[in-house]
């Protein structure tokens, strides 16, 4: 599995924002859905090493995440809910900013790739503060995936696309789930059942479901994806 997840708990104080949870992922698309404070973006941001565990385990592609924190984002692509961005570059110029950091072989090449695979490429000479916010989530996309890592952590990717923006990254989701493993964090219900084939929800810092999507709906009288969200976590 290119995620394994063991016991993973965060405490911040008295609180538990994740309680000792569980689960593996491998190649697909997996749903990390969650009601605000469930415990979503705190397990991501664990699982990234830009937040220590208080206690369990975890790895990414075979590396630890307390022990081995550089290899594990050597393998991995984030895009952060916030999307941080250095809005005074050129899109192109902000790429290669990040292809110099991962120390990217042939990085001109893959830079041009990335932009056609994003859809980047007619803004790629515009100052990342020019662009709407659907392109600077594509931006931040496009910085996610440029090393080419075997997991990417999704969280809300698609927050301010438009309709027709909205199915062109479907797509590339879709896609680059065929070969990497990908962690969705999504408030967006179409958006889970569009592109995730298995899918987990989270509420209180505790896995409440951990399934197929067809699993998912079969065991709950085939309701829809919403409802039974609904029903498991507002208790």
């Amino acid at each position: 599995m290119s995620i394994s997840v063991q016991g993973l708990t965060k405490i911040y104080g008295q609180q538990k924002a994740v309680d000792n949870i569980t689960f593996d992922a491998g190649p697909g698309v997996l749903g990390f859905l969650g009601p605000n404070g469930a415990g979503k973006s705190t397990t991501m941001k664990m699982l990234t090493c830009f937040i220590p565990q208080t206690s369990g385990a975890a790895t990414v592609c075979g590396f630890d995440i307390s022990k081995q924190p550089l290899e594990v984002k050597r393998n991995i692509g984030y895009l952060p809910e916030s999307n941080p961005l250095y809005t005074e570059m050129y899109v192109k110029e902000s790429l290669a900013f990040v292809a110099g950091i991962h120390k990217l072989h042939a990085p001109e090449k893959r830079i041009a790739e990335v932009l056609e695979q994003t859809g980047l490429g007619p803004e790629q000479h515009k100052k990342i503060n020019q662009l709407s916010k659907g392109y600077r989530q594509r931006v931040g996309l496009a910085q996610a995936i440029l090393h080419n890592p075997q997991v990417l952590i999704l969280d809300e990717p698609t927050s301010g696309l438009d309709p027709n923006q909205l199915i062109g990254i479907r797509q590339l989701i879709t896609d680059l789930g065929k070969t990497k493993t990908i962690v969705l964090s999504t408030h967006i219900m179409q958006e889970v059942e569009a592109v995730c084939n298995h899918v987990i929800i989270i509420n209180k810092g505790n896995i409440v479901a951990n399934d197929t999507l067809q699993n998912l709906r079969k065991n709950n009288n085939n309701k829809t994806l919403e409802t039974i969200f609904i029903g498991l976590t507002n208790k």
